[in-house]
C-alpha cells in the first residue's frame, strides 16, 4: 500500500506559512533550509508521518507562469485530518481566516479555508 508522503506548494513567505500551519493544526518543522539549486526556501511543516512543503522560489516572486514552482497557490486544495473538527475551526476564525463549505456527510465532517496565498485547505474529522 502506498502512502502519501508530502505536497508541496509555492507561497509568497514560506516562514509564515510554515508558521500559521503550525499554530492551526499542532504541527511542527521537520527541516528548512535553501530550495533545491538555490533558487528559494522550503520548509517542511507536518507531523512525523507526512508534511507540506512550503516553497518560495526567488526573492518569493513568480517568474514564469508556466512552472509550477512559479506560481503561488497552484492546486485545488490540501487535505487536514483532525480529531477535533470544532476545536480546529475555532483556532482557524481565531487565526483570522474565514470557514467555508461545511459538510457532514457519510465519509466525515469538514470545512474549507484559504490561506493568505489562496490555498483552500480542507480540514476533515473521522470522528
Amino acid at each position: 500500500m502506498a502512502t502519501l508522503e508530502h505536497v508541496n506548494v509555492t507561497v509568497r513567505d514560506p516562514q509564515a506559512t510554515a508558521q500559521m500551519l503550525i499554530d492551526l493544526f499542532d504541527w511542527k518543522v521537520r527541516w528548512h533550509g535553501e530550495a533545491m539549486g538555490g533558487t528559494g526556501v522550503t520548509y517542511h511543516v507536518g507531523s512525523d508521518d507526512g508534511y507540506i512543503a512550503v516553497y518560495s522560489g526567488p526573492n518569493g516572486k513568480q517568474t514564469d507562469p508556466d512552472n509550477s514552482y512559479t506560481q503561488v497557490g497552484g492546486l485545488n486544495h490540501i487535505g487536514v485530518v483532525v480529531d477535533d473538527l470544532d476545536a480546529t475551526e475555532a483556532r482557524v476564525k481565531a487565526a483570522g481566516y474565514e470557514p467555508h463549505s461545511h459538510a457532514d456527510y457519510e465519509s466525515g465532517r469538514r470545512f474549507y479555508f484559504h490561506d493568505t496565498d489562496g490555498i483552500e485547505i480542507e480540514v476533515v474529522s473521522y470522528a
